[in-house]
C-alpha cells in the first residue's frame, strides 16, 4: 500500500519545524527552494502561488514555485531586470504591491501581472551568503487586491529568516564539497604532471624546470591540458604535441623547434 504523502504544515511555526527537519547533506538547493516555496504557500492565507528567487553575485540563477503564475512572474523580472522580487532580493528590504493596477513602480512588469490575474504580491528578501553574494527572495503572489493583512506580512517575515538559513547551509555545503573535489583533482593533476616531469628528467637528462617547458610546450602545441599531457604520457610513454629534445634541429609536427624551449641550434 502506498505511504501516505507528508502533510502540510497547518501555521509558521509547523513550517519552520518542517525546514528544521532537512538533511542538508542529502538535500539539493533545487529541492530545498521547492519545499519553500510549497511550504510557504500552505501557510498563507488564501490561494496564493509561491516562488522563491535565488541570486548569485545579483544575477538570478534558480528559481522554484508553486505553480505557472509565479514561475510566468518572475521570469518576466528576469527579462527585464527589475519588479518587487529582483528589488526585494537585492536590498534586502520586504516589498508590498497592494493594487498592481495602481502601483507606480515597475510599471512594465505590473501591467503584465494584471494581465496575467495578479493583482497583489509580498516579496520577503533572503540574505544567504553575504560573503559569496548570494541573497533571494520569497515571493507571494495574489490574485486579489489588497490580499496582504497583518497576519499574512508577520508569516512571511517570520518564515523567511529561517528559509535563509537553511538556504545558506545547503550553500555552505555544496561550497565546501566542491572546493574539496576541486582540490582533490588539482592535488591529483600535481601528482601526475610530477610523475611526467620525471619520466621526462630520467629519459632525456632534463632538469626539472626544463622537463616542465617539454610539457608546457606540448600541451600549446596540441591544444590540450598539460594535465591531460602528463597523463598520456604516463599511460602510454607518448609525448603529444613536442619532438624530443635529442631531435636537435628536426621539428617535430606542430612544434617550433627541436628544442623543448622552441629555440634552433645550429
Amino acid at each position: 500500500m502506498a505511504s501516505n504523502p507528508t502533510p502540510q504544515p497547518r501555521n509558521g511555526a509547523e513550517a519552520v519545524e518542517r525546514l528544521g527537519r532537512l538533511s542538508l547533506r542529502e538535500v539539493s538547493m533545487d529541492s530545498l527552494l521547492q519545499t519553500v516555496a510549497d511550504v510557504s504557500k500552505s501557510v498563507m492565507p488564501g490561494t496564493p502561488e509561491v516562488s522563491v528567487t535565488l541570486l548569485v553575485k545579483d544575477r538570478p540563477t534558480m528559481m522554484a514555485s508553486t505553480g505557472r503564475l509565479a514561475t510566468v512572474l518572475d521570469e518576466r523580472q528576469y527579462e527585464r531586470d527589475h519588479g518587487p522580487c529582483l528589488h526585494a532580493a537585492r536590498t534586502g528590504t520586504v516589498v508590498e504591491v497592494a493594487d498592481a493596477r495602481l502601483d507606480p513602480r515597475w510599471r512594465d512588469y505590473l501591467i503584465r501581472a494584471v494581465e496575467h490575474g495578479a493583482l497583489s504580491s509580498l516579496s520577503t528578501p533572503l540574505r544567504i551568503d553575504e560573503e559569496e553574494d548570494v541573497t533571494g527572495a520569497m515571493n507571494i503572489y495574489a490574485r486579489d487586491a489588497d490580499a496582504f493583512d497583518e497576519h499574512s506580512r508577520a508569516v512571511a517575515e517570520r518564515f523567511a529568516p529561517y528559509a535563509a538559513i537553511a538556504a545558506g547551509n545547503v550553500h555552505a555545503y555544496q561550497s565546501a564539497r566542491d572546493k574539496a573535489e576541486n582540490l582533490e583533482l588539482a592535488l591529483e593533476s600535481r601528482a601526475v604532471i610530477d610523475q611526467a616531469k620525471g619520466v621526462l628528467v630520467e629519459r632525456y637528462q632534463l632538469t626539472p624546470d626544463r622537463a616542465f617547458q617539454l610539457l608546457a610546450r606540448a600541451s600549446m602545441n596540441s591544444n590540450r591540458k598539460v594535465r591531460d599531457i602528463a597523463d598520456h604520457l604516463m599511460r602510454t610513454g607518448e609525448l603529444l604535441g613536442a619532438a624530443p629534445p635529442g631531435d636537435v634541429g628536426r621539428p617535430g609536427p606542430g612544434t617550433v623547434g627541436g628544442a623543448p624551449d622552441g629555440t634552433h641550434h645550429s
